[in-house]
């Protein structure tokens, strides 16, 4: 209680804002969890040991009760408006303080540091980050600011490198480190340094629970119980857990964005393959039903070949589904929530509205958004797909309203099957739709699938509310979950001070200790050595992505390891 006044009074003193005070308590709730998680680790000699982290364990998803939702509309000018406590607390940052905006570029400029951030950071930081991005574009043709999905982060960091960054700071939790840093080694980029916003460690609950020996066992029935298999991973996991995994079973990284594909093109290649896809339950059990809804809605051979793959038909689609054997225990504390009356609200309150899913969502709400996709009024895929398919819808409205004007106001309602965090990229691409068709009748309603009280009360009479709830990490008990815990240890004021300590260069060991997580440096596995082992699912997943094939030394071992 003291420390929450505390933060309190420093929000009226104007030193910090609503988003520093969720992530304080996020981080207090994170110090005093006791439940733990098992992580392997490994030794010089090879061997995987087992060490313990604490952190706190999603639970199972709340019984809630809702009957509206909290939205924000984007109005035809492209004026915002907020309904609900929760709404409200997002929108006021989505136009940030023209003084944060110029002491942070300053500061990079400065620093020299390109930042790459994930979409679900909290809505402050991005506001401000937005906003250098369009003053950087604007002033040089370039940004070395990007928001971006976590694959995409470390591609846009490679490019601030080519233009000259000699640091880059990126704003996720620890494995999008990892990821980044890993991608610019390969690509050159190795002596850049990648700065984290704290030294603390920054975790996951969906990448934890594949450190464990029960992810292991999994993995070593899977290969001891198949000839041929292929180990599809979430890249939102550590290094770590892709160097362990690939010492058992062959492994490539994967994205929401690619992992249909992933999977389609490995079983073309490798008929009979069996695909071992993890950590992410929900995810998986997903992508099964998606190949049993295209088989369902009749789809034949010719439109298989034309709309999926080349080389698949309707039984090579019924027998890679088949194949598919799904991690029975991982899920992302966020996307656990959407279930309940949260589901039931969102057929029976907004059956009008658009509903997009991402593929880590739970099975009721994913198949809304898979049964409303066959007809194009939804979407199911990666945080990317979701904002590409509501900057579609928009633009298709603006020129449907520009061939037949009507004259009157039409409002599409998009329900955003993801953590809130997405709601800044969307509105500044609809904002920037908007502005392009300067006149239009067409408004855009996000609206967030949570209970509009997914806020905390306070007794202050200034600020009554913030983001963030009693109920749990970001969730309310009474209606569902709003926002990444483990993100939001990302904020403004931590960005603004690692940029004033790469200034200022004169505490190494404090720079240092913001690196990402190197628990696998000078290790083996087997006699490799395990950031090799760690790095190799990543580098095979891009080869996909730039040849669209298989690499041919990740097909050579599926096959080795069957004969």
């Amino acid at each position: 209680m003291i420390a929450a006044q505390q933060c309190l009074q420093r929000m009226k003193a104007g030193r910090v804002n609503v988003a520093f005070l969720q992530n304080k308590a996020n981080r207090i709730l994170s110090s005093i969890s006791t439940e733990s998680s098992s992580s392997a680790w490994v030794m010089n000699d090879g061997s995987a040991k087992i060490s313990t982290r604490l952190f706190s364990a999603p639970a199972a998803a709340y019984n809630q009760t809702v009957d509206i939702f909290p939205s924000i509309v984007i109005g035809s000018d492209g004026v915002l408006s907020a309904q609900g406590p929760f709404a409200e607390s997002q929108a006021q940052f989505l136009k940030p303080d023209e003084e944060a905006v110029k002491d942070l570029a300053a500061k990079l400029k400065e620093a020299n540091m390109g930042v790459v951030a994930h979409y679900y950071m909290d809505v402050e930081l991005q506001g401000v980050l937005t906003s250098i991005q369009k003053q950087q574009l604007n002033e040089n043709g370039s940004s070395r600011i990007a928001i971006a999905d976590s694959l995409a982060m470390g591609d846009f960091a490679c490019k601030m490198c080519e233009d000259g960054a000699t640091s880059i700071a990126c704003l996720g939790v620890d494995f999008m480190s990892e990821s980044v840093a890993t991608i610019m080694t390969r690509n050159g980029f190795g002596h850049i340094p990648v700065y984290r916003a704290t030294a603390k460690h920054i975790g996951c609950s969906l990448a934890e629970s594949a450190e464990n020996e029960m992810y292991r066992a999994w993995l070593q029935k899977g290969r001891m119980n198949n000839d041929s298999a292929l180990h599809v991973v979430y890249i939102n996991t550590s290094l770590e857990t892709k160097a362990v995994s690939n010492s058992i079973v062959p492994t490539i990284t994967c994205t929401s964005s690619n992992v249909m594909a992933t999977m389609l093109q490995a079983s073309a290649e490798v008929p009979g393959v069996k695909i071992l896809y993890g950590p992410d339950t929900y995810m998986g059990d997903n992508l099964v039903t998606m190949f049993t809804s295209i088989l369902d809605s009749g789809w034949d051979d010719a439109k298989i070949a034309k709309d999926m793959h080349p080389k698949h038909n309707r039984e090579s689609i019924r027998m890679l589904r088949d194949s598919i054997d799904v991690f029975p225990s991982g899920n992302c504390v966020v996307h656990h929530m959407f279930g309940n009356e949260v589901v039931n609200t969102v057929k029976e309150k907004y059956n009008d509205a658009f509903v997009t899913a991402h593929l880590e969502v739970p099975g009721e709400m994913f198949e809304i958004a898979m049964a409303k996709s066959l007809i194009d009024q939804g979407t199911v895929g990666s945080t990317s797909d979701i904002l590409k398919f509501i900057s579609r819808k928009v633009r298709d409205a603006i020129d449907e309203e520009n061939v037949n004007p009507s004259g009157e106001k039409r409002r599409l309602k998009f329900i955003l099957g993801t953590e809130a965090g997405m709601v800044t990229s969307i509105v500044k691409s609809v904002q920037d739709i908007l502005e392009a068709a300067k006149s239009s009748n067409v408004e855009t309603e996000i609206i967030f699938p949570v209970a509009p009280e997914a806020v905390s009360g306070t007794d202050d009479d200034e600020i009554s509310v913030v983001p963030g709830v009693a109920g749990g990490e970001g969730c309310s008990t009474a209606g569902g979950c709003a926002t990444c815990p483990f993100m939001k240890m990302n904020d403004l004021d931590a960005l603004s001070d690692i940029s004033d300590m790469v200034i200022q260069n004169n505490d190494e060991a404090k720079l240092r200790s913001h690196l990402p997580p190197q628990r696998l440096a000078g290790k083996q596995i087997n006699g490799i050595d395990a950031i090799d082992l760690g790095s190799e699912p990543i580098l095979f997943m891009r080869h996909f992505m730039l040849e669209k094939s298989m690499p041919q030394s990740l097909v050579k071992k599926i096959t080795s390891d069957a004969s």
